[in-house]
């Protein structure tokens, strides 16, 4: 089940971010899964959805809002006991709309980033637009190598057909 998170569960989807960035570690870089996830006021800007896991608890969220007319996501977390079920891609298809295209921004080379995404229907962003500009300008800010990332759209449903 998708719904809408709730207040009180934001603190909740900050451990679920923490837990999905612990394989970061694993594929040489530590410092994204030290990194700190959202915070409270960043979730609380942003429409938040969460995946319902079998327990009643949220096992997975997405954090999107309003970039140059598309839907951007700022961030998709699984927590790692509920990965590769299907459940970012079941997260992504529901912030789809048929007539926004969705963008986001993630690691080119990481398998379960651009790749994963790729395999989704996104596609690489040429021309990148001013707020998406601004978006990894703030990454690399934040010491994110601008050389490993990438902006990327998946097309509206109509576009796509």
């Amino acid at each position: 089940m998708i719904r809408l998170a709730q207040p009180a569960e934001l603190p909740y989807l900050q451990q679920i971010e923490i837990a999905s960035g612990e394989p970061f570690r694993d594929a040489g870089m530590p410092e994204i899964a030290d990194d700190a996830p959202m915070s409270l006021e960043d979730l609380g800007a942003h429409e938040v959805w969460v995946a319902i896991g079998a327990e009643g608890v949220p096992v997975a969220f997405i954090a999107v809002g309003d970039v140059d007319g598309a839907t951007h996501v700022h961030q998709v977390s699984v927590h790692p006991s509920h990965a590769r079920q299907g459940i970012g891609a079941a997260l992504i298809e529901h912030v789809t709309q048929a007539d926004r295209a969705v963008t986001l921004t993630t690691f080119r080379d990481i398998p379960w980033n651009a790749p994963y995404y790729e395999r989704l229907g996104f596609q690489t962003v040429v021309d990148v637009t001013p707020g998406l500009a601004l978006i990894m300008s703030e990454e690399a800010s934040r010491g994110l190598d601008p050389a490993t990332r990438v902006a990327m759209s998946l097309l509206p449903a109509q576009v796509r057909a």
